[in-house]
């Protein structure tokens, strides 16, 4: 068995990093760059599409693909005994969490920011059919359609009109990573709920301050008060590593320093 694609970068204590939407770590160069000053980072691509596998089918995703992905990459970096931090970012967060949950001998203190997995909160059965209408406007639709469709459930906003579109052509969805993410991530992904029995010490929830009062914030604070652990605020909203990658990257590390744990 190959190990799963990813990139190493910097040095210092490791820093795992799992992106979100379909694992794609487009958007995150500045961010890693600054983690890499005082970081080993390791970022996942657990479906290869940064690595020359867009445009292949792809089959449904779990998030126990993903976590067991990240096992097996920690093993290929790690020295056995020893264990890592972890950063995950929306579906990748929801992976973090699985991966605390299978394998927590393996990891120091993970932060997971905005997991959106809806099917936790206490309206987790109407979340989750708010994004089964996503993928369902995406098959009807189109991707147009479906993105304004996502950005309302987000924002916990009525369905908006939709615009007139077309189904995506057969095997179309595989050749974007957001075809990728609402075809075979969103609706198991979202539809995850955590066990109860997280170790809550080596655990920190967190949102944007630009997110307050959005779903991805509200299950983030949800899950902290659920299962006793840390909630931060960092910069920018859902794709805030993206948008404020020093200052992110900044309150990162301070918040993993603040924890002494790597």
């Amino acid at each position: 068995m190959t190990e799963p694609f990813h990139d190493v970068h910097g040095s210092g204590p490791v820093l795992l990093v799992l992106p979100g939407g379909a694992g794609h770590p487009m958007g995150l160069d500045g961010l890693i760059r600054r983690l890499a000053g005082c970081f080993t980072v390791v970022v996942l691509d657990p479906l290869g599409l940064a690595h020359g596998r867009l445009g292949r089918p792809v089959a449904e995703q779990r998030p126990a693909d993903w976590s067991e992905a990240a096992h097996r990459v920690l093993d290929a970096v790690l020295p056995a005994g020893e264990s890592a931090c972890v950063l995950g970012f929306s579906s990748g967060a929801i992976a973090a969490l699985e991966l605390l949950a299978r394998h927590p001998q393996r990891l120091r203190h993970v932060l997971a920011h905005e997991p959106p997995c809806v099917a936790a909160l206490p309206d987790g059965r109407l979340r989750h059919e708010g994004f089964r209408a996503v993928y369902d406007t995406y098959r009807r639709a189109g991707l147009a359609a479906a993105g304004a469709r996502l950005a309302a459930e987000l924002d916990g906003l009525p369905a908006p009109e939709q615009a007139p579109g077309q189904p995506p052509a057969p095997g179309e969805e595989s050749q974007t990573p957001m075809g990728v993410f609402l075809t075979r991530v969103l609706v198991p992904f979202s539809g995850y709920v955590p066990p109860a029995e997280l170790p809550a010490g080596r655990l920190t929830l967190a949102a944007g301050t630009a997110s307050r009062g959005q779903l991805p914030a509200r299950t983030a604070a949800f899950l902290a008060e659920r299962h006793g652990s840390r909630f931060l605020e960092l910069p920018g909203g859902h794709l805030g590593a993206a948008e404020f990658p020093e200052a992110f990257a900044d309150g990162i590390a301070e918040a993993l320093a603040t924890a002494s744990v790597c």
